[in-house]
């Protein structure tokens, strides 16, 4: 229990003798005084009834003090869009067909959603944020799952127009066949070609935002998303990159392959600093490791790192392709 008490702390044994002595010391003031009161009980003030009416008086006027106070509350977070987890408002108008992409926070909120989430939404789409595709709405952050069902019948999504096609009236016209054609000196409409695979870990930006649904400021996240990481090691972690679609994230496993290997981390010899630089480790984590190491030896495999009890066994795996023993 000791050693476990040490290594779960990371601290030292002098460290853990002073933590001991000093959670001692207060259970025993806790217990004196609880003691202390149990043998000498308070007596109980002897009031009059005038006492006793003016306390009543004042208890009465506290609580009411209280519910003006808890309204003017709840008044002013409903105002500044505090209330998050609360309730949808009641619905001002009665459901019909929109348009996700073009409603402004007004019609959002006469559908029953919330004020501070139509913002958040509006605020989605004037960063270039898109809803290509209905489930995409799902993908705003604490979007309702019941508002979603209900409201995804009436949301309509302009499918993409076809190419316009050239009038009739300015083909020239076949006396034989009696059919219009098209002139061989007019320029045939070319599509565009399809992006060829790359290797997602050596991409640079300009490959990137040439993917559909994926812009310059998309592509500079994932290059800073997959620096943090070292690499990519499976197609499944695009998924957590901040901002990607359904359509993006759709694109970017069609054509971004994983072709080299990912960088790894000396787990022996990294300070906290660096390894607090990863993606899976947070800053506490990474010190616990380094304590740990110093106090015990190096490590050799991945299941020498189950013992540190802030690793779970999820972070260990996806931490197993970033780590040298």
């Amino acid at each position: 229990m000791w050693s476990g008490f040490r290594d779960y702390f990371g601290l030292s044994n002098r460290q853990a003798r002073g933590a001991l002595v000093l959670i001692l010391l207060a259970v025993s003031f806790l217990l004196i005084t609880f003691l202390y009161r149990f043998r000498e009980p308070e007596p109980l003030p002897d009031t009059t009834a005038a006492d006793q009416r003016k306390l009543d008086s004042l208890v009465a006027l506290m609580e009411h003090d209280d519910k003006e106070a808890a309204a003017s509350r709840l008044h002013r977070d409903g105002e500044s869009g505090n209330q998050m987890h609360s309730d949808p408002p009641a619905r001002r108008m009665p459901l019909h067909a929109f348009d996700p992409n073009r409603a402004s926070v007004a019609e959002w909120q006469a559908l029953g959603v919330p004020r501070w989430l139509a913002e958040r939404i509006e605020k989605y789409r004037s960063r270039g944020g898109q809803f290509r595709q209905k489930e995409d709405v799902q993908k705003i952050y604490d979007f309702p799952p019941a508002l979603y069902q209900e409201l995804e019948p009436y949301m309509t999504l302009p499918e993409r127009s076809a190419a316009p096609e050239h009038y009739a009236a300015n083909r020239p016209f076949s006396a034989e066949s009696g059919k219009r054609f098209e002139s061989s000196s007019r320029p045939e409409r070319t599509k565009p070609l399809p992006v060829q695979p790359f290797d997602i870990n050596t991409a640079d930006t300009l490959q990137l935002a040439a993917l559909k649904g994926i812009g310059n400021k998309l592509a500079n996240r994932i290059i800073k998303f997959r620096d943090a990481l070292g690499g990519f090691v499976s197609t499944e972690q695009f998924g957590d990159i901040y901002g990607l679609d359904s359509l993006a994230l759709a694109e970017l496993r069609n054509v971004g392959h994983i072709r080299s290997a990912p960088k790894k981390i000396n787990i022996n010899t990294a300070s906290a600093e660096e390894l607090d630089r990863h993606v899976y480790l947070s800053r506490r984590q990474a010190e616990i490791i380094v304590r740990y190491r110093e106090q015990h030896g190096a490590f050799t495999s991945p299941e020498s790192l189950k013992p540190i009890r802030v690793l779970d066994v999820r972070t260990i795996e996806r931490l197993t392709p970033y780590l040298a023993f």
